[in-house]
Formats: C-alpha cells, sequence, structure tokens
C-alpha cells in the first residue's frame, strides 16, 4: 500500500528564500528611517535602541521561521530515512515545512516501498526455489543411496553413482547459501556486540584464534558479528590457514575490525571478484564461492564495508562501521 505525504498548503520554498532575502535588504533601510523619524521625539539614544530591539525580535521570528519551514524538517527527513535504512517503518512525517521537502519526503518513501518489496521478492522467489528443488533433490539422493546398497554394482555404474552424489550434496550447498545471502540482506542485526559476544563454533577449533581489542564495541549484534567472523574464519581454515587474528578498535569516525590469517592470501587477479557470489578457486574441493559474499552482503545491509587490504601474510581485511 502506497503511504502518501498530506496534502495541505505549505508555503512554497522560493516563497520562504525571497521573503527572508526581502526582510535582509528592508530591514535596515526602514531602521534608519524609523530612527529619524523617532529620534526628535524621544531622543536619539532612545530612538537606535528601540529599532535594535525590534530589529532583533524581527531576526528571531525570520530565524525561527526558517527553522521550523526549512531546517526541522530536512533534520526530520534525515532521521526517517536513517530510520528506514535500519528496518523501521517507511511512515509520512507530520510536518514538511515547504511542498519541496513534502515532494523530498514522498520520493523517500516511495523508494522505501519500492526497496521493501524488491526485498520481499528477492526473499520469496529464494525461499520458493530452494523449496521446491528440495523434493528432487532428496529423491536423487535416496535413488543414488539405494543404488549404492546393490552389492553387484558395476565399478563403472558405482563411480557414476558417486557422481551423482557429490553434484546433489554441492546443489544443496548452493541453495542453503542462496538462503544464506537472501537472509542477510535484511538489516536484523541492528545492536552493538564485542568480540568477546562472538559464539566460536567447534568447527573451527583447528584454528589459532587471536583477539586484540576484545573489549571495543562494535554496531552489530552478537549474532550478525558471529556470522561475519565465521565465514572469514572458514574462508581461513578452508584455504589452509593455521591461526586468524581479529583487531577492533574504536575510532572518532566509525568502529574497525580487521581480520587477518597465516595462509597463502589473495592473488592480485582475485582482489576484484573475491566478493563475487559463486567465485571461488576452490571448486573442485566443495568451495562454494558464497562465504565472502554473504559477509559483504549482511556488512552493506547494516551500513559497513569490508575491502581485502595489504598484509604481512596470507588473507587480510579491514571492515569499516
Amino acid at each position: 500500500m502506497r503511504r502518501s505525504v498530506t496534502a495541505k498548503w505549505r508555503p512554497p520554498l522560493l516563497l520562504v528564500l525571497s521573503g527572508s532575502l526581502v526582510a535582509v535588504l528592508v530591514l535596515p533601510v526602514l531602521g534608519l528611517f524609523v530612527v529619524e523619524e523617532l529620534a526628535p521625539g524621544m531622543g536619539r539614544g532612545r530612538a537606535v535602541l528601540t529599532v535594535a530591539l525590534g530589529a532583533l525580535s524581527a531576526t528571531l521570528i525570520l530565524g525561527w521561521l526558517l527553522w521550523r519551514l526549512i531546517l526541522a524538517p530536512v533534520r526530520a527527513l534525515a532521521r526517517r530515512a536513517e530510520a528506514i535504512r535500519g528496518g523501521g517503518a517507511a511512515e509520512p512525517m507530520g510536518h514538511y515545512g515547504t511542498p519541496e521537502i513534502g515532494d523530498l519526503g514522498q520520493a523517500v518513501l516511495d523508494m522505501a516501498d519500492v526497496l521493501t518489496a524488491r526485498e520481499l521478492a528477492v526473499r520469496s522467489y529464494t525461499d520458493h526455489v530452494t523449496h521446491e528443488l528440495k523434493t528432487p533433490l532428496t529423491a536423487i539422493r535416496g535413488a543414488a543411496e539405494l543404488l549404492e546398497s546393490d552389492e553387484e554394482l558395476p565399478a563403472e555404474a558405482r563411480q557414476l553413482v558417486s557422481t551423482i552424489r557429490d553434484a546433489e550434496g554441492r546443489a544443496e550447498q548452493l541453495l542453503a547459501a542462496a538462503r544464506d545471502i537472501a537472509a542477510a540482506r535484511s538489516p536484523d542485526h541492528h545492536g552493538v556486540s564485542t568480540l568477546v559476544e562472538v559464539d566460536w563454533s567447534e568447527e573451527l577449533g583447528a584454528l589459532d584464534i587471536q583477539i586484540e581489542g576484545a573489549d571495543a564495541v562494535l554496531p552489530l549484534t552478537a549474532a550478525g558479528l558471529s556470522i561475519v567472523v565465521h565465514h572469514l574464519a572458514e574462508n581461513a581454515l578452508d584455504a589452509g590457514a593455521k591461526a586468524i587474528r581479529l583487531e577492533a578498535e574504536d575510532m572518532p569516525d566509525g568502529a574497525r575490525l580487521w581480520v587477518s590469517d597465516d595462509g597463502p592470501g589473495i592473488s592480485a587477479g582475485n582482489r576484484d571478484r573475491v566478493f563475487d557470489p559463486f567465485f571461488t578457486t576452490r571448486r573442485e574441493t566443495g568451495g562454494t564461492g558464497m562465504g565472502l559474499a554473504i559477509v559483504q552482503t549482511l556488512l552493506l545491509a547494516h551500513g559497513a564495508e569490508i575491502d581485502v587490504i595489504d598484509g604481512d601474510s596470507g588473507a587480510s581485511f579491514e571492515i569499516r562501521f
């Protein structure tokens, strides 16, 4: 349902600005004439003081009008846009000041509706496809298992069945990754946490995990931070790394998180592609190429960025919140 800005009369921005300019130009000249008119009767000093008080009052009124009609609505609209980006409802504001700001507010609402509808369509399509493909994949797996149970199955046929099983397993991995990346697009992890709150899984036990700045506050929930860190750690483990280092720091322009490992690193030719969905250099060993894509998608949905940076050895990433 399209939400619309309430239609009511507001002074056009041109009228507000031109009126302000006229007031700025006219008031000093008018003040001089008033001083000359009042000076003979009440004295020049009192006349100047009276005009100064009048000019101050007019300036305060003009400033209040500009704040009410322009500054306050623009700030409120910026806050509303920030709230919408964080997953808040796209509802009209009560006051827009001028028709032009009202048009801008309507454009923000329309954009939010379009992006929300697009996001829902992507998630709905992903859920539908993964659900519909689950049944035939289950049937393929069951048929392959049944064939493998035949002890008299020829070697060539058994090899073919093994290939089918591997392909079915990879298809299930890709479907699971597609669901994860669709879920990562939703801004569901707004909050704060620290590296201490990350829930390290047993699968990463082979890694020597080093943490510095464990108490630094990062603007992501513990669940969201765990997703990011787990994918980076799994990527390092799959690449043959033995250790991973995480360093967090609060900075004036936003928190930072650096993640590096002692693996083989990322070649210069692959740096621009590592965040592309389905890009992997380990396809033969079961890599899906979705881990870093999920990390980037989740971070972008929460106003953060991730880049590959130069490190002493292995792969190094910088996350800017």
